[in-house]
């Protein structure tokens, strides 16, 4: 690899997110000597996570400088007064400003069958909410038709984006650069410009990507993965590869970071985002000397 494609890389690799799960208080302490402040740093929805432990880790990650973002699963709450209580909480005793609002791949427990109807029947801005992220799919979703994502990515932009939220997408993660490179340029190809997450894994064990990427619904990539050609993209040393090829297309990506999940460990995965986001900040500098 050359010097100016692995300046590239560096440089693209300086913004991201990650995702945390179930983080306790000596993760966020760590967290908070890792990560630059203001890192989004995502908690994901678990089914036996109660709310309590939710609203103190956010407000963990909010003493510590950091960006709580909350997922929202909406198939899991059991009534709207249970969803605005948890959101009042959020908010109130966590400053939350960003959701990241998901189905939940379950039966829906109450009123709310989809992430859409949550953003249509809640009041999120009310409720002290600035902005979103909604889920996409590079690779397709294993239950729902391509033409129904496509659909219902149009109607959650465009009803998050008419109650005055902002809007990013987050898509899950994939092993493949050349299939996110299709996704992103179909994507903006369709006139959708909102900032973008690159939904990446962090470094894991090969064994432990499969049983994410197999639960996950993530088939395409897997496959390579599994073969064995894609050994060299992810492993313990992190998802280099895809992001040097992200990095280096010639094609416009519009507004990006990167968005890490951390299935090798939270701290495990901030170390690295952090190293590669140093190194883009130290050759940017030194690119202008």
């Amino acid at each position: 690899m050359n010097a100016g494609w692995r300046m590239t890389t560096d440089i693209f690799a300086r913004d991201f997110a990650i995702e945390a799960t179930r983080p306790n208080a000596n993760e966020i302490a760590q967290l908070r000597e890792i990560l630059k402040p203001g890192t989004s740093v995502y908690i994901t929805s678990v089914a036996t996570a109660a709310a309590d432990e939710t609203i103190t880790a956010a407000a963990a990650l909010r003493k510590a400088g950091l960006e709580p973002v909350i997922h929202i699963a909406a198939r899991r709450f059991a009534s709207a007064d249970m969803l605005q209580g948890v959101l009042a909480r959020l908010t109130g005793e966590a400053g939350v400003r960003q959701l990241l609002v998901i189905g939940g791949d379950v039966d829906a427990a109450g009123p709310f069958v989809d992430a859409l109807a949550v953003i249509q029947k809640c009041d999120l801005r009310k409720a002290g909410i600035e902005g979103i992220g909604i889920g996409a799919y590079p690779e397709g979703h294993p239950r729902i038709p391509s033409g129904r994502l496509e659909a219902s990515l149009d109607e959650k932009i465009a009803s998050a984006t008419a109650q005055g939220l902002q809007v990013n997408i987050v898509s899950q993660f994939s092993f493949s650069g050349e299939h996110i490179l299709v996704w992103l340029t179909e994507l903006r190809s369709s006139g959708i410009k909102n900032p973008v997450g690159i939904g990446l894994a962090g470094p894991t064990s090969v064994p432990a990507l499969i049983r994410y990427a197999r639960r996950c619904g993530v088939t395409a990539s897997l496959r390579g993965l599994m073969s064995g050609t894609a050994a060299g993209l992810v492993g313990n040393l992190g998802p280099d590869r895809i992001i040097d090829l992200l990095a280096s297309s010639p094609r416009e990506l519009g507004d990006t970071h990167l968005h890490y999940f951390s299935f090798g460990g939270v701290i495990q995965t901030a170390r690295y985002a952090r190293d590669m986001a140093k190194a883009g900040v130290e050759q940017k500098a030194a690119a202008h000397s």
